[in-house]
């Protein structure tokens, strides 16, 4: 087999032979190097990956030379505290994203817009005490999401409300009390969602919340426990253990407030404990905007599975009574005939036993007068 073709003049002016296989081998070698030509110094970068991890960043590298190809980007273990609103725009292939560990306090709106194909987020084990409504925005791919271990105190309104796809959520780890059942009903594919080790008030603030859990929890989804530290009767409890009519009292609280609009704790529905807010003219366009979820979102059935359960009951009992009833009708129908029939019988009988007697009477006399 030939493996050299073609002279090569040496210095010492003697031809030698080039190899093709090793012209392929340095070709081979380039286009593997090309596509990491545009990976920051900080970072490791492979065909589809960044890894930029443990590196003690305190401000983000330049992404903007990354590959056209990185699916995944690693940015965890890191001093990160600030993210500017235009840090992943050449980034639209992206599809994991890693910020963990890291000290972020503040996301800014639209951070995430052009990362459409994203499908995992993860913001764990940060410094995070809010998060903006539109900071999902663009995120219409996103699968997976991952906030537990900050300082959150609230998940607002608006925040999942493009996120029909997402199917697992971790809120762990925060500072959550309550929860406001509209903020999740958009998630119509959740399947996993992590509530542990939050501080929750297992008062009619979470009433809502807990009857759309149930919901989750009947359609197969799973939920961790989440334990009450108020009331002091329900400290330790897990508030799915808790017996719904415990929360019966919040329909008194709303009837005695005039149907919850009153502004007691416990007594509003969650559209309107969200629009109390100081008013602007943004808040007062949305809330007149919104006032028919506000109304949709009115006190449900406990359960679905409890519902499902006293139809079927009902259904079964009031069947039972029909039955009865058919039965009792038709033994009186029956009755009734053959009453009727028995006093046909019996007229007719009575003219035959009254021409007997007749007969009897003249032999007795006849008797009587031998005698």
């Amino acid at each position: 087999m030939r493996l050299f073709t073609g002279p090569v003049v040496s210095r010492s002016g003697s031809s030698t032979q080039s190899s093709p296989a090793l012209l392929c081998v340095l070709y081979l070698l380039v286009m593997q190097l090309q596509p990491c030509s545009g990976c920051p110094s900080v970072c490791v970068c492979s065909l589809s990956e960044a890894d930029c991890s443990g590196r003690g960043l305190v401000a983000l590298p330049a992404l903007s030379s990354l590959p056209s190809s990185t699916r995944t980007l690693l940015l965890p273990n890191n001093r990160l505290s600030l993210l500017p609103t235009a840090a992943f725009t050449n980034l639209s292939s992206l599809e994991r994203l890693d910020l963990s560990n890291n000290y972020l306090d503040n996301l800014p709106a639209g951070l995430f817009a052009e990362l459409a194909n994203l499908s995992d987020l993860s913001l764990r084990n940060n410094s995070l005490t809010a998060l903006d409504r539109d900071l999902l925005q663009g995120l219409g791919s996103l699968r997976r999401l991952d906030v537990s271990l900050n300082g959150l105190a609230a998940v607002p309104l608006g925040l999942l409300d493009q996120q029909q796809g997402l199917t697992w959520l971790s809120l762990a780890g925060n500072r959550l009390q309550a929860l406001e059942r509209a903020a999740f009903e958009p998630l119509v594919n959740l399947q996993h969602l992590e509530l542990g080790s939050n501080p929750w008030e297992c008062d009619c603030n979470l009433r809502d919340f807990k009857h759309w859990m149930e919901w989750l929890i009947y359609r197969g989804g799973y939920v961790d426990a989440m334990e009450c530290t108020l009331p002091k009767d329900l400290r330790g409890r897990d508030i799915r253990s808790v017996p719904v009519e415990m929360f019966n009292y919040c329909l008194q609280l709303e009837d005695e407030n005039g149907g919850g609009s009153g502004g007691t704790k416990g007594g509003s529905p969650p559209c309107v404990r969200a629009t109390a807010a100081p008013p602007s003219e943004s808040t007062v366009v949305r809330t007149e905007t919104e006032a028919p979820d506000c109304v949709r979102q009115r006190y449900r059935p406990v359960s679905v599975r409890r519902a499902i359960g006293t139809v079927v009951i009902a259904g079964v009992v009031c069947g039972i009574v029909c039955i009865m009833m058919v039965a009792a009708a038709a033994y009186g129908c029956i009755y009734a005939s053959l009453m009727a029939k028995y006093q046909r019988e019996l007229k007719k009988r009575q003219p035959l036993m009254g021409d007997a007697e007749a007969e009897a009477d003249p032999e007795e006399k006849q008797i009587s007068s031998v005698a």
